[in-house]
């Protein structure tokens, strides 16, 4: 029994005549029962047939509630006595015109009647898409795609693209039956209509998880499945908005036509009804086709995947090093890193970060630096402890370069705090340091006893292609150092997370203040350089 009330008769006889289907009745009725939606819409339509001609046979809306299921799928037809004289295979809503009439000749208001028992014509609002292109068969197409594109999950949730033109459209309709419901002082908000895009998800999403098996329908889900529609025949409905609401439609970069949906809906809330209605026909005029089904797209939310890492080579940068378009090293740590992720989560494509970076010759030592992955559209999101366990081994396994360690899946929040008060952190470096003059362990030992010694560095001439020009304030918190022979020593430091070690060792033309060179009173530099990170 569908959910409708009697005053509802007169808004159903007057969208069935205009060419509604069955579910977009039902919409501008404004009901929001979704198991009403899920009958198939043939039976539907034999329903809302029933239920106005209801109104010709004298029938109160109390004896329809008081009818069975079963009576209520039957058509309306059904409902009239059968003449004993008429043949068996007769239509039954002509037996009933011609004992109602007493005449062949049917008058304008059976004209009518026969026109809503006739087979349904692509719908003048939905375009056919609440009608085939809402059933058992599109949930198949959808369902075999979905399979093809080998993605695990638990759950999914359906989104509908529909062509621009449905607003306009639907626009129409709605002030079709905007005086019949005036007249009837029935007081119905525009809002309060379901829109397309529900009806038609509340429909086929049950029944995509049902062809796919063992997944269920959320509102919010990792996995989505996009259906897009369009209908190229009525691509000019919109057109006219250009002119009447020229302030809504601007050109931009990205998009291939200003008609968007967003740009038609807003025109259609400033433009005035009798505008509207001298420009666009009231009911809309009846299509010859339906929509046609785009591709259907499958995306699967962002998985991150955290741990630490160490760098073991001075050949190696953090990442792909190219310059002018030409790659300067074969590798890079991302890289190392990501070939063995990118293939068990089946991903395709990744965004890395990492607590800081070291530069291509500097060693990334002790706990190791922490890293995080973006994994893009993964058809895999879920990795059991053994199988992590298994691909940081494979990472290790696979080069000498790098190795990580604590691999395991975060979320986005736990991504995000990674980078959190990286200025607040203490770095710890080993810097091999070379000297103009000869020294002796007592010309060095000196720097052993400094604390706190704050820095004024400027941009480095390294990286003040990338970075604005700036003086930064840098703290070294200790120095000891390790005498090796009379022009070299080691040099272990912690500092204020970016110091930049090379500048303070030779420097950079004094753009860092003070620096090893003005300490030493020699001429210095730095030959090796190794991070050590800590961390738990």
């Amino acid at each position: 029994m569908l959910p409708l009330k009697e005053k509802d008769k007169p808004v159903v006889q007057k969208l069935l005549s205009a060419g509604c289907c069955a579910r977009c009745v039902l919409r501008f009725c404004c009901v929001s029962v979704q198991a009403a939606y899920r009958k198939p819409h043939q039976e539907t339509l034999k329903e809302l047939q029933a239920f106005i001609g209801n109104t010709e046979n004298g029938k109160s809306q109390d004896s329809v509630a008081a009818d069975s299921t079963e009576e209520n799928n039957k058509s309306h037809d059904a409902t009239v006595p059968e003449p004993a004289d008429e043949p068996a295979d007769d239509p039954p809503s002509k037996r009933a015109k011609l004992e109602l009439s007493g005449s062949e000749a049917p008058s304008e208001e059976d004209a009518a009647e026969e026109k809503l028992t006739e087979e349904p014509s692509v719908c003048v609002v939905c375009l056919g898409i609440l009608q085939e292109l809402c059933g058992t068969s599109q949930a198949v197409k959808i369902a075999e795609k979905v399979k093809a594109e080998n993605y695990e999950f638990e759950t999914l949730v359906l989104s509908v693209s529909l062509p621009a033109q449905l607003c306009v459209r639907e626009h129409s309709c709605w002030l079709h039956v905007k005086k019949e419901l005036r007249e009837k002082s029935m007081a119905v908000d525009k809002d309060d209509v379901v829109q397309v895009k529900e009806a038609f998800k509340w429909v086929l999403q049950g029944l995509v998880a049902k062809e796919i098996g063992g997944v269920a329908v959320v509102a919010r889900s990792l996995f989505e499945i996009s259906v897009g529609f369009i209908h190229k025949e009525t691509d000019a409905d919109c057109h006219f908005l250009a002119t009447t609401c020229a302030d809504c439609f601007r050109p931009t970069k990205n998009k291939q036509s200003v008609f968007t949906r967003m740009a038609v809906v807003k025109a259609l809330e400033k433009i005035s009804d009798t505008k509207f209605l001298t420009h666009f026909a009231c009911p809309p005029a009846r299509p010859t086709s339906s929509c046609s089904s785009q591709d259907v797209q499958c995306l699967h939310q962002c998985v991150f995947v955290a741990g630490r890492y160490n760098k073991y080579s001075r050949s190696l940068p953090q990442t792909p090093w190219v310059i002018d378009g030409e790659r300067r090293m074969e590798s890079s740590v991302e890289e190392l890193i990501a070939e063995s992720v990118l293939s068990s989560f089946r991903s395709e494509g990744f965004n890395f970060s990492s607590s800081g970076r070291e530069d291509v010759d500097v060693r990334t030592l002790g706990t190791g630096r922490p890293f995080a992955m973006e994994l893009l559209n993964p058809h895999r999101s879920k990795l059991s402890r053994a199988e992590m366990k298994l691909l940081q081994e494979t990472i290790n396994n696979s080069s000498d370069k790098i190795k990580v360690r604590d691999l395991q899946i975060v979320s986005r929040e736990a991504m995000g705090k990674m980078k959190e008060g990286e200025e607040d952190k203490t770095k710890s470096y080993t810097a091999l340091v070379w000297t103009l003059k000869p020294i002796q362990s007592e010309d060095i030992a000196f720097m052993d006893d400094i604390k706190d010694l704050t820095l004024d560095q400027k941009t480095p001439l390294r990286v003040l292609h990338r970075r604005a020009l700036a003086v930064r304030p840098r703290v070294v918190h200790s120095m000891k150092t390790r005498f090796l022979d009379s022009h070299h020593f080691y040099l272990e430091m912690k500092t204020q997370a970016g110091t930049y070690i090379k500048e303070f060792v030779h420097g950079d033309f004094g753009r860092t203040k003070p620096n090893l060179c003005e300490l030493l009173k020699t001429d210095t530099d730095i030959l090796e350089l190794d991070v050590e990170v800590r961390g738990n």
